[in-house]
């Protein structure tokens, strides 16, 4: 008989100590904030009167003043002949310290790969997203 207690008794510590099953973790449901939009530098209307238009540029899209120059693909070897820079568009691959010539810049937009020319020579090429 007791080893009958016995048994029973073992048999209910052993089912005491099974596991149980874990609760089913809560789904992590990410929050669907909206990104911020753009913001204005400039107010459109300043912008307007420098002859300019409001755009969205660069890799963020930030709103920015962009102004046309009149001289935009004149040839040049300064700046000093421009409205804007006197670049070579795009990464030309020319070094730095070469004799070069290039255009004056199409419009105030900075963004984008280009070479400044300054006094006949290539200076180096620099990109902005």
């Amino acid at each position: 008989m007791k080893l009958k207690a016995l048994l029973l008794a073992a048999g209910l510590a052993l089912a005491a100590c099974s596991p149980t099953p874990a609760p089913a973790p809560e789904p992590v449901v990410p929050t669907a904030e909206a990104p911020e939009p753009p913001q204005m530098t400039v107010s459109s209307s300043a912008c307007t009167a420098r002859g300019g238009q409001m755009q969205q540029v660069g890799r963020a899209q930030t709103w920015q003043c962009v102004v046309k120059y009149a001289d935009a693909g004149k040839r040049c070897t300064d700046a000093a002949q421009c409205e804007g820079d006197c670049e070579i568009a795009g990464n030309s691959g020319i070094a730095a310290g070469a004799a070069a010539t290039g255009v004056c810049q199409a419009d105030s937009n900075r963004f984008g790969c280009r070479t400044t020319v300054k006094d006949g020579k290539a200076q180096g090429t620099l990109c902005i997203d």
